[in-house]
């Protein structure tokens, strides 16, 4: 019997060890949509970030992909039960949107055409845990997919990274989005398996 290094793992150990509780593997990206999807131009696209005293700092799409962008890989999971591991992405980090907004709020409403919305606490779009993306594995981002651009935070529940984001309010209080105000979680830990209202 041939011998085994102490660093082996298997595949599966590897995968089981990515895929949070009550999830599945896939290779696909499925497109799930509260509505229908917009189709937002590149010359009347813009993205803002407001705090909680009104005042806001605005880019349109030349400005905003003069922004210094970075390179990344993540897996990702979805509400729905799929996950998808090593996913390539280049985008901008919040922590650069945010370098010179002035705020003492804890929590962010992102905003989208169309008018979805989602909420967050700030510290999860601060410290390398969120971006403004606008390519997915090395192409534009798809409409389908949230382009020309969406919000990115893949530690949470994919519901959380809104498609096609337009802006961020920063509030001093928290405030339900469309999918929390109709049963779905506050938070939405994909290792907690924080679904719905009710689970901790």
């Amino acid at each position: 019997m041939g011998l085994i290094s102490r660093g082996f793992t298997s595949k599966r150990d590897t995968t089981e060890t990515k895929l949070p509780p009550g999830q599945y593997l896939t290779k696909d990206f499925p497109v799930l949509s509260a509505g229908p999807t917009p189709r937002v131009s590149l010359d009347t696209w813009a993205f803002s970030i407001a705090n909680e005293a009104g005042e806001s700092k605005q880019w349109d799409w030349k400005s905003f992909r003069a922004l210094p962008s970075e390179e990344f890989t993540v897996d990702i999971h979805c509400v729905t039960r799929w996950s998808k591991f090593d996913t390539a992405w280049e985008g901008v980090s919040l922590d650069t949107l945010l370098q010179d907004v002035k705020t003492s709020a804890g929590f962010a409403l992102a905003h989208s055409y169309g008018d979805y919305t989602t909420n967050v606490p700030l510290a999860d779009l601060r410290d390398g845990k969120a971006w403004i993306v606008f390519k997915y594995a090395g192409k534009e981002l798809a409409p389908e997919h949230g382009g020309p651009a969406r919000l990115l935070i893949p530690h949470l529940y994919l519901w959380k990274s809104a498609k096609w984001v337009r802006g961020i309010s920063l509030m001093t209080s928290d405030k339900p989005g469309f999918w929390e105000s109709l049963g779905y979680n506050n938070y939405g830990d994909p290792w907690r398996e924080q679904r719905y209202w009710g689970d901790v």
